[in-house]
């Protein structure tokens, strides 16, 4: 064996043990992202669970939006993506109604960025349940049904589940992300808007691992 194809040889079995070393993860426990209090319940064990806590009264929301719309058109078929009202202070109680009665009216994929822009760039008061309907009339939606959906038991019984899991789920400001029931990240852990949702894709890949 001459000595170049020796020194091949040697380069080749001094390469392999580098690659196969694991490489350090680039988002740590307890720095980009935290375990919840709880191992909290999903909806389907079948799918990895995304839920993004928000409120339409947030401005970091509001500038997230566009950016969430896109990145969960990137998610596998075994991702589910939910947007849940964050209800940590008594206005966003009226929030949460609205965006569950515009869920079950089918009508929410028409409110939600009109809610949202009324609040940010409109600088609209929309925190009482007059306001609200009154601007859901506004949009050509029936507001005595809507009024009705609002007071229905299938919200408040949503509404209720959103407020267990604002207290329960250890996040204490929005925009934040949870992951399957067991992590949550926002973007000052993670760092940022833009690395809360790689921060998300890595925990996905943790999961599915």
């Amino acid at each position: 064996m001459n000595k170049m194809v020796k020194a091949a040889l040697f380069l080749a079995a001094s390469i392999v043990p580098l690659t196969s070393m694991a490489m350090p993860e680039a988002f740590i426990d307890g720095v980009h992202y935290k375990a919840t209090p709880t191992r909290l319940a999903t909806s389907d064990d079948n799918k990895i669970e995304v839920i993004e806590l928000f409120s339409y009264s947030c401005p970091h929301c509001f500038k997230l939006e566009p950016e969430v719309k896109k990145w969960k058109e990137s998610l596998a078929e075994n991702v589910s993506f939910i947007q849940v009202p964050a209800i940590f202070r008594d206005s966003w109680m009226q929030l949460a109604r609205i965006f569950y009665a515009a869920e079950a009216t089918g009508d929410l994929e028409t409110l939600h960025p009109l809610i949202f822009n009324a609040i940010h760039v409109e600088k609209r008061r929309l925190q009482t349940e007059e306001q609200l309907l009154d601007f859901v009339a506004e949009q050509g939606i029936d507001r005595d049904g809507f009024e009705k959906m609002m007071n229905s038991m299938t919200v408040r019984l949503k509404v209720k589940k959103a407020l267990v899991l604002s207290q329960k789920s250890g996040v204490t400001g929005v925009p934040s992300m949870i992951i399957n029931g067991q992590y949550r990240t926002d973007a000052p852990l993670a760092g940022g808007m833009t690395e809360m949702l790689n921060t998300v894709d890595f925990l996905i890949q943790k999961q599915a691992n």
